[in-house]
């Protein structure tokens, strides 16, 4: 086995050939994807060893075409490679001087490839603002078959030295974390730097505050539960994340949910600061699994909009059955009786609860759900009636 040129002797070769009884020239060249190779394999020392008429060569263990190499004279067998694709590894592709017996007498590896592309679209996140993490895109084409190092730089916007971040493939293959030590009410400013064998790049640099790019905890203890014995509804109720009870902030809400059968989910956006809401328009006797997810902005007055917190856990319900088929939408009704859009608002609108442009009160919603309770007992006895035997 070769690795950066270095000899690594095999159980079969013949114990009179030392590790300098030939030498490849160039010794690990870095080239550009297309370019050409030429390399010489030399032998020396015992006069009685290998000459350059039984040797050959191989790439990365295949045996290369005798039609690339020729003679130079007794000691030395050359190489003609053209058109060189990637490097197969990232390490070097291994390129090896055998004897006529196929003993390794000398190897090279090669580095074929491309100098890192500026990396671009670099965006950072606080999680509670106790900690900041980056991630960023590696160049318009990303490859380069090379080994290429990616390192996130930051410091202070006015003051302070360059900082290097450690933590590097946190949240994915080019991402990094710096858990502790960042200063608030402070800009940073931020860059990557990338580097392999054939050159560097380094992207524009961000500047953000660490208040602009909040994002905390999904709410904890989400709650679904039945709304009496209304057959299209379900109550939703969450606790505000506790990691930022102690800072001054504004939350606003997302609430999706699907039926147990499907995969797809339907996103309620009008949910506000509440930590409440109902569904409402959902099918009856359905299971319904339901999440819950936060967007603290405003935090100590910053002006920036808030980044969304990861998805709760998902708490399942299900809704009341029903003899009769329900509605198939679903409508979120905050705390506070303020019905949205949707069967619900059109039903109290019969019930003379809402003018134009306002909300139901309080009481006028528990009427609502005191009729629609009396309204599905009524369609239950009348289905009833119907039913009895005419004799």
């Amino acid at each position: 086995m070769v690795v950066s040129g270095q000899l690594y002797p095999r159980p079969d070769r013949p114990s009179s050939l030392t590790p300098d009884t030939a030498v490849i020239s160039p010794q690990d060249p870095t080239l550009l994807i297309g370019s050409s190779l030429q390399a010489t394999c030399s032998v020396h020392g015992d006069p009685q060893g290998p000459t350059a008429e039984g040797l050959y060569w191989t790439l990365n263990g295949r045996r290369l075409p005798p039609e690339l190499s020729r003679m130079l004279n007794a000691s030395t067998l050359a190489l003609a490679l053209a058109n060189l694709n990637g490097s197969r590894q990232q390490s070097g592709d291994n390129l090896v001087c055998h004897a006529q017996d196929g003993s390794i007498l000398a190897g090279s590896c090669l580095y074929v490839g491309l100098p890192p592309e500026k990396p671009f679209n670099i965006s950072c996140w606080s999680k509670n603002m106790k900690d900041l993490t980056c991630r960023w895109t590696p160049g318009a084409h990303g490859e380069t078959f090379l080994h290429t190092n990616y390192s996130l730089k930051y410091k202070l916007r006015w003051y302070g030295q360059d900082n290097t971040c450690e933590e590097y493939h946190t949240v994915g293959p080019h991402s990094c974390h710096i858990p502790k030590d960042l200063a608030l009410f402070t800009p940073y400013e931020i860059w990557v730097e990338a580097t392999n064998r054939l050159g560097s790049a380094r992207s524009d640099v961000l500047t953000l505050d660490i208040l602009d790019v909040v994002t905390t905890d999904p709410p904890p203890d989400v709650h679904v539960s039945r709304v009496g014995g209304l057959e299209d509804q379900l109550s939703v109720r969450w606790v505000s994340p506790p990691a930022l009870k102690d800072f001054l902030f504004q939350a606003k809400y997302q609430i999706r949910y699907r039926v147990e059968d499907s995969v797809d989910w339907k996103v309620v956006d009008d949910v506000s600061n509440q930590t409440s809401c109902r569904l409402a328009g959902l099918k009856p006797g359905t299971v319904y699994f339901v999440q819950v997810r936060c967007n603290p902005f405003g935090i100590y007055g910053s002006k920036k909009a808030g980044i969304w917190s990861e998805w709760s856990h998902p708490t399942a319900a299900s809704t009341p059955r029903s003899e009769r088929p329900g509605p198939g939408g679903g409508a979120c009704e905050p705390r506070g009786g303020e019905p949205s859009s949707g069967p619900v608002r059109r039903e109290l609108k019969q019930l003379g609860c809402l003018k134009k442009h306002a909300f139901c009160s309080n009481l006028s919603f528990r009427l609502y759900d005191q009729w629609r309770a009396w309204m599905q007992k009524s369609h239950k006895t009348r289905n009833q009636v119907g039913r009895r035997d005419p004799w």
